[in-house]
């Protein structure tokens, strides 16, 4: 077996190959604007699931400081994975040297294996809070959400160390540099079958049953609370309108929940789907002889795994009002008027043209429209944003 072949080498960069399909200007002209769009995508709205919980208290949940993990981890897959692939299909060559071949190959597997852990991490963690709301009040807590995280990035890190010891420099036999195995790729499968099985198989097995519990109890909750709406509907009129009300602001909590636990099984069934052509292929590819390397399949495969790492915040986004609305603050950050005109409150806007002011026994009339844009009252109250309501929560050998 050679050793740093196109699909096997950590980084699968290296498109300097003998098949000439790799050197054809279409094929790599493709490439290039496919992996570019998805990276400069990826990368943005990365940055602002980042930048809005940061900076948001409301958005400050246990669930969102997962997310907040997960978007740095798919940050670092896509400027470690990503980008490095459009250099190398310009180069035709690795460009990066032997410190870039160990740096960006450790970058790719922490940011792969970080990502399987923070879905876990948030899985666990909705669990818990929907099935065990009594021991959510302990264990679902923001302070906890960031030892968490810390500890998975650490323990992480260490495990991914085992890359520096096992990939290096090639020459292949056009005489162009590659970042490749150290040793024989049938050395490797070991680390293959331990890193699918860790942070792949047993995520979305765990995934699987946690959220099966998860939907049977929010559907007999669901079943609980309708039930108790219509006995109380029977009762006498002051009774009903006060336990009525309180079922109805128990069935907003759950629906937000629902809502939320939603979204975050969608971010699990895209990581399952898009990732499940390159994982299959490099299993595959372990215990052949003659690897199955079709570029148009390769391209297939690498572009879903820069689609999964670029496409939770538009999730996030269409499936969440409270994401939907902190992003567009944030895209209008700058536009402070802009901002304050959207939650101001509509009443308010007429309610103060005309004002009655008691002076000396005598009413004085007073236009006030013009002094209240200029100078509010106390009395002018700002409605919350949008959805105020329960907090939403949060290749093993890369693809390049």
């Amino acid at each position: 077996m050679e050793n740093g072949s196109k699909f096997d080498s950590p980084t699968n960069i290296s498109l300097a190959g003998s098949d000439a399909l790799f050197n054809v200007l279409g094929y790599k002209t493709i490439s290039v604007f496919l992996v570019l769009g998805i990276c400069s995508v990826g990368i943005v709205g990365n940055v602002m699931v980042v930048l809005v919980v940061l900076t948001t208290r409301d958005m400050r949940t246990p669930t969102n400081c997962y997310l907040v993990s997960l978007a740095l981890a798919d940050l670092t897959v896509l400027v470690a994975a990503g980008l490095p692939n459009i250099s190398d299909s310009l180069a035709g060559t690795w460009i990066y040297g032997h410190a870039g071949c160990l740096g960006i190959t450790y970058f790719q597997y922490l940011g792969i294996n970080v990502s399987s852990c923070s879905i876990t991490a948030f899985t666990v963690e909705r669990y818990i809070a929907i099935c065990h709301p009594m021991r959510a009040h302990t264990m679902c807590t923001v302070s906890r959400a960031k030892r968490i995280i810390a500890f998975v990035w650490i323990l992480t890190s260490v495990y991914c160390m085992l890359w520096f010891f096992l990939v290096d420099i090639n020459v292949n036999k056009n005489r162009q540099l590659e970042c490749g195995y150290r040793v024989s790729r049938n050395l490797y499968l070991p680390v293959y079958l331990l890193d699918f099985a860790l942070f792949f198989v047993t995520p979305l097995l765990l995934a699987t049953v946690l959220y099966g519990l998860i939907g049977r109890a929010l559907f007999l909750s669901s079943v609980s609370h309708q039930a108790k709406a219509q006995a109380e509907h029977w009762k006498d009129r002051s009774n009903r309108e006060r336990n009525g009300g309180d079922a109805e602001g128990t069935s907003r909590d759950w629906g937000s929940q629902d809502i939320v636990t939603k979204m975050l099984a969608v971010v699990v069934v895209l990581f399952a789907l898009l990732w499940m052509p390159y994982r299959t292929l490099v299993l595959v590819n372990s215990f052949v002889d003659n690897p199955y390397l079709d570029p148009w399949f390769l391209l297939f495969c690498r572009v879903c795994v820069y689609a999964n790492s670029a496409i939770n915040p538009v999730v996030y986004s269409l499936m969440s009002q409270k994401f939907r609305a902190a992003f567009q603050k944030l895209c209008h950050c700058g536009e402070g008027s802009r901002q304050r005109s959207v939650y101001m409150a509509p009443g308010n806007c007429t309610a103060v043209r005309e004002s009655s002011v008691q002076t000396q026994g005598k009413q004085t009339l007073l236009l006030a429209s013009e002094k209240t844009m200029s100078a509010p009252t106390q009395q002018q109250q700002l409605l919350p944003p949008p959805s105020k309501g329960n907090k939403e929560e949060a290749l093993y050998f890369s693809v390049v």
